[in-house]
């Protein structure tokens, strides 16, 4: 039996095991010019089987694909591109008896140069006065509940807004005098969840007035069974939601929970008058662009590897960021979503956004595509930096946040 055991635990092992497989471009930055020749090397450790490899312009537009059989050195794969996007190698390793390995390389393509797809509706600032001006309309009626044993004072709030009201927490340093703190709103990424009362707690540990907003305008603090009922219910789906007219779409009440959460804050007596920032990651990298684009009060934002990005990127022959919302209907994108969604993308709210700006582009990001990142990053016209991350997908490491809130803190101390 005990031998049975073992030949048994050695088969699953060998069924189960793999190579080390590594892919990457030649340039530690991974960064190159249109043109320019990019060498992808692939290195299994001397492991044997079969590769198959696909170029790809950032997962759209099949450049070349193959085969190679390892033979214990190195291999390389090269390409190029004609235009500004990034130049994405996959890997499939197959070996006899285990699962197949995928994995990914990615090179940006002068990514500075990456344009919009599409050009800024000609009404798109008239839309949003419109909205903003049926929110003003909305009394800004709040109702704040202690949440005890914080080490700093916090409090579960909702605020009236258009549908659904903000929702979330909110803390401020004790004993703040008037008009001394920054503002931090931090913001959610894709799904259903409550609000974060730690991001909360951190922002006014730091010294500032901090809330976390949960992006669907949801109770706080209710049982995870309450938030995936909700899922499975009336907000399965919601990335779609309403996406054939701009009035009805979604985001459209996401984006002015955005506002209604900063006349909130700016509200407060311990605001200093000068500092608003907006970070979040994926979804909540789409709201910060929109916060940045839609309210010049907003001074910094910290936009990770933003979601909302280029939905008109097909119209170009290009990726699109997640949520993937506009179709194609016979190859082409479907006129009616592809125009409704144009007032919801991110691209276009940076464009309009005067506010200091930090971004993270995961290069191998197959959820908001480094491409649909970079048409962002590239519209914002005022102070900015980019974080590029060669091997990192969609991901809000802890460096990434660290150098957020970092540059946070250095902005709110600005002359």
């Amino acid at each position: 039996m005990n031998r049975l055991l073992l030949l048994l635990a050695l088969t699953l092992s060998l069924l189960t095991s793999s190579a080390a497989l590594r892919i990457s471009p030649d340039k530690a930055d991974a960064i190159y010019e249109v043109g320019e020749q990019v060498t992808f090397t692939i290195d299994l450790d001397g492991a044997t089987g079969q590769i198959n490899y696909t170029l790809t312009e950032d997962g759209m537009n099949v450049i070349r694909s193959g085969k190679l059989k390892p033979d214990g050195k190195p291999m390389k794969v090269t390409g190029k591109l004609s235009r500004p996007g990034f130049l994405r190698c996959t890997v499939t390793f197959t070996q006899k008896g285990a699962k197949p390995i995928r994995k990914l390389a990615a090179a940006a393509i002068a990514p500075l140069d990456i344009g919009t797809s599409l050009p800024v509706p000609d009404d798109f600032d008239e839309f949003w006065k419109r909205q903003k001006a049926a929110l003003a309309k909305v009394p800004m009626k709040s109702t704040l509940t202690e949440v005890k044993g914080q080490r700093v004072p916090a409090f579960d709030v909702q605020i009236a807004c258009l549908g659904e009201p903000v929702s979330g927490y909110f803390a401020k340093p004790k004993d703040a005098k008037a008009k001394s703190l920054p503002i931090i709103l931090w913001v959610h990424g894709a799904g259903v969840r409550s609000s974060s009362l730690g991001n909360a707690v951190t922002g006014a540990s730091k010294g500032m007035l901090s809330m976390d907003i949960n992006a669907h305008g949801l109770p706080n603090g209710k049982p995870a069974q309450f938030y995936k009922d909700v899922n499975a219910g009336r907000l399965r789906g919601y990335r779609h939601a309403g996406r054939e007219n701009r009035e009805t779409v979604y985001f459209k009440n996401m984006c002015l929970r955005l506002v209604r959460a900063i006349d909130f804050l700016t509200a407060q007596p311990e605001w200093d008058g000068r500092t608003v920032a907006v970070v979040g990651h994926s979804q909540g990298g789409l709201q910060a662009l929109v916060a940045g684009g839609l309210d010049p009060r907003v001074t910094f934002i910290g936009s990770g590897v933003p979601a909302g990005c280029d939905h008109s990127g097909n119209a170009a022959d290009r990726i699109a960021g997640w949520p993937k919302i506009v179709p194609l209907v016979d190859g082409k994108p479907d006129p009616q979503i592809l125009q409704a969604t144009r007032y919801i993308d991110a691209v276009n709210f940076a464009s309009r956004c005067q506010a200091e700006a930090i971004m993270s582009v995961g290069f191998i990001d197959t959820t908001c595509p480094a491409t649909s990142c970079y048409a962002a990053y590239n519209q914002l016209p005022g102070k900015k930096q980019v974080i590029n991350e060669p091997t990192m997908g969609h991901s809000a490491p802890a460096h990434i946040k660290n150098a957020f809130l970092a540059a946070v803190l250095k902005h709110a101390q600005r002359k």
